[in-house]
């Protein structure tokens, strides 16, 4: 999809527990000034008229009608019909509120709404990593090319998204790559995201340093103290970083065992890749065991970090050869190294999800 080329006009919106800020974007880029307003999420009136309001003041800020309204909003939620659960941080939404039909009776277009997730992976998809990759690959003479992308992004909670042969994959019940629920490594009992979120890595640093789980700092002053420059327990913010990575990515080794694709990392924590990606690589890159205590790689293919510098050369270079054709005198290509790419965000949490809206908007519309 080549969105740069197209002119129609999507009405955008990032819709936060704090602020609700609305935008527009046409032929992939912001056309306008974001629009702020409170979300007042624990007052659904308030909330819904607060969400009218903006998009009308987008829409009316536009030289040109728009042609749809696509953006992201927290779930649980029906989102092909646009229907909202119960949410945890916007206690407002009780049980079952048809936003996308509101906006569509109230402007007369199109309304989509998608999971965050997974419209960050698609924007990443569009624009982002993924062709990023394949025109690396192209220019070191390789003729692997990549078409799925898993999306993880590291925050408040531990989202995924998943496209596949370039397209987004939903599932039957809008809720594929809910990667949060799976389980947690270092704790069984738990859900990954209590081992990959802020919360984690503040209570890990404040357990290993010995202060009170109040007292953590947020995890950018832990990131600094991890690399000397705050003061603070070093070994405890390294290794809160680390642990981080090391659940997130026994969680993207089962995810990439049947998605197979590159990986996107994105979020608030983001910032901190490169203390995570290493953790986050080697994990999905170590061994399991069989019940006769045969040991084997995790994962059939192998991960690569690109972020790296080193790794990103081995990653584009594989092991490309030439092997015979038997009964027959001829030479066919033949690359044995299995791989994925592993690298944070290109375009950035926040555009990436926009992208992904809009894309996905123009998709719908045809």
């Amino acid at each position: 999809m080549d969105i740069k080329q197209d002119q129609r006009i999507v009405l955008t919106l990032d819709a936060g527990g704090t602020n609700l800020v609305f935008g527009a974007m046409q032929g992939g880029r912001e056309v306008l000034e974001p629009i702020t307003r409170p979300t007042r999420g624990d007052d659904l009136h308030a909330c819904l008229g607060n969400i009218l309001e903006g998009f009308q003041t987008a829409r009316t800020s536009l030289g040109q009608a728009p042609a749809a309204i696509s953006f992201a909003f927290p779930g649980p939620a029906d989102y092909r019909n646009g229907i909202i659960g119960d949410l945890n941080n916007l206690s407002g939404f009780r049980g079952g509120v048809a936003l996308g039909p509101m906006l569509e009776d109230c402007f007369g277009i199109p309304a989509y709404i998608n999971n965050d997730g997974d419209l960050f992976t698609y924007g990443e998809a569009i624009d982002g990593l993924l062709p990023e990759v394949n025109r690396a690959l192209e220019q070191a003479g390789s003729p692997r090319r990549y078409r799925n992308l898993v999306g993880a992004t590291l925050g408040t909670g531990f989202g995924g998204g998943l496209v596949h042969d370039g397209r987004l994959y939903r599932g039957d019940n809008g809720a594929a790559a809910e990667i949060w629920c799976m389980r947690n490594k270092l704790d069984p009992e738990c859900t990954a995201e209590e081992g990959v979120s802020i919360r984690a890595v503040q209570r890990t640093y404040a357990r290993l340093a010995g202060i009170p789980f109040a007292s953590a700092p947020e995890p950018r002053i832990i990131h600094r103290i991890a690399r000397g420059e705050a003061q603070g327990s070093r070994e405890a913010a390294l290794e809160a970083f680390r642990r981080l990575g090391e659940v997130a990515g026994d969680t993207l080794a089962d995810v990439c065992a049947l998605a197979d694709g590159l990986v996107v990392v994105g979020g608030g924590l983001a910032g901190a890749a490169d203390l995570i990606l290493p953790a986050l690589v080697a994990e999905m890159g170590g061994t399991i065991r069989s019940a006769t205590g045969g040991v084997f790689p995790r994962m059939e293919v192998q991960a690569f970090n690109l972020d790296d510098p080193g790794e990103r050369a081995r990653f584009l270079a594989g092991a490309a050869c030439r092997v015979a054709v038997p009964g027959s005198g001829r030479m066919v290509d033949y690359d044995p190294m299995k791989r994925i790419g592993v690298g944070v965000t290109r375009l950035g949490t926040s555009r990436a999800t926009s992208v992904g809206a809009y894309a996905f908007a123009l998709e719908a519309l045809g």
